[in-house]
């Protein structure tokens, strides 16, 4: 028997034995680690002839390769055998009453959505949907981004193999445009929809997650200008954040979809540490925070939507739902969102009877 087959086997062996998860990780990493010993062996052919190469190379490989998938097979057995074990273990009594106290609660960002609708249903906008799997006409063509566009390049997008009716690829939507795209086709004009949803980018980190939600809003009629853009933002952000004291500045940007284009930022002040939006950002112990994009609809979107831009204007803006939350509720990581923290959503989540209510102020909690 080789020294390879001795060491085959003497793998192999190990590996069936292994009584556990972490027995097994510790045999995976002795022998395929950056430091283990068939790793080490992989390591000796680039000091080797071509023609040493050409006859050690095919076992080495296939050592590497026998022992790769004995750790995988076993694998799959012991988390198999695990959550067998968990199961035979954990019960759930289905006859138990009630909780005297009603449990659960409304997520923030539900929360956030069913205020975001209650402000701007007060300015006359609808609430519109799209399908969160598109095709990239409707998610970048019609939006003036056209194949060769170097504004493609800003969206990490998650792409399907398949093909879209009209010739494109199908794709996890990487903003909620789209919508405004459909609704102008559907409706035609006038319109004044926001158009809240999840969207998809491949970002990750603690402000940053591959699946977020967004809100845009849309209006098209005769006549718009920015002034219109500005007294909307601002209605609605005081309406949001609860004071009169909001302070906008609009920096020029650029969006492919909108020109003229503006980011957006509020004044802040800095009170115990802490971001508390009002007042102007130029005052001292202020700043700006940017916190959405917007700007006039671009005449070849309202054109691709099947409207003459001769006739129809109109404003859009975009704005994290995420992030708007963090914002007005105090939480600091975008992560916790998702991770499913029974104390972290009693914490920060809401009564299913606070339902917000202009009136009362729509982030009053019951």
């Amino acid at each position: 028997m080789s020294e390879h087959e001795q060491t085959a086997q003497e793998a192999l062996s190990r590996i069936a034995a292994a009584e556990d998860l972490t027995a097994l990780e510790a045999l995976r990493v002795e022998y395929l680690g950056k430091q283990g010993s068939i790793s080490a062996l992989l390591k000796t052919l680039g000091k080797m002839s071509p023609e040493e190469r050409q006859e050690k190379a095919p076992a080495i490989q296939a050592l590497r390769q026998s022992v790769a998938d004995a750790t995988a097979e076993r694998k799959d057995a012991l988390e198999a055998a695990e959550l067998e074990a968990r199961l035979a273990t954990e019960t759930l009594d289905l006859t138990l009453p009630a909780p005297a106290a009603p449990q659960g609660s409304v997520h923030p960002v539900s929360q956030v959505m069913d205020e975001l609708a209650e402000i701007f249903a007060d300015l006359g906008f609808a609430v519109a949907t799209g399908p969160e799997i598109e095709d990239d006409w409707y998610n970048f063509t019609a939006l003036n981004m056209p194949e060769s566009h170097p504004a493609r390049a800003m969206h990490d997008t998650f792409y399907f193999p398949d093909t879209a009716p009209k010739g494109g690829k199908m794709l996890l939507r990487t903003h909620t445009s789209p919508v405004q795209v459909r609704t102008m086709l559907a409706e035609g004009s006038p319109v004044r929809i926001i158009a809240p949803g999840r969207v998809y980018r491949s970002d990750s980190d603690a402000t940053h997650t591959p699946m977020f939600h967004q809100v845009e809003g849309l209006v098209i009629d005769k006549g718009i200008h920015l002034g219109h853009l500005k007294w909307t933002l601002e209605t609605f952000l005081r309406a949001f954040f609860e004071t009169e004291d909001i302070v906008l500045r609009l920096r020029p940007s650029y969006f492919p979809f909108t020109e003229p284009s503006v980011e957006v930022d509020v004044g802040f002040a800095i009170e115990n540490g802490k971001r508390i939006l009002g007042g102007s950002g130029d005052a001292p112990d202020h700043g700006w925070m940017e916190l959405l994009g917007s700007g006039m609809v671009n005449r070849r979107v309202i054109e691709m939507s099947g409207l003459d831009p001769d006739e129809w204007q109109g404003f859009a803006f975009g704005v994290g739902v995420d992030r708007l939350a963090m914002l007005k509720y105090g939480m600091d990581d975008l992560r916790a969102f998702f991770d499913g923290d029974t104390r972290w959503l009693s914490h920060y989540g809401f009564s299913p009877f606070d339902q917000p209510t202009l009136s009362a102020g729509v982030g009053a909690r019951a």
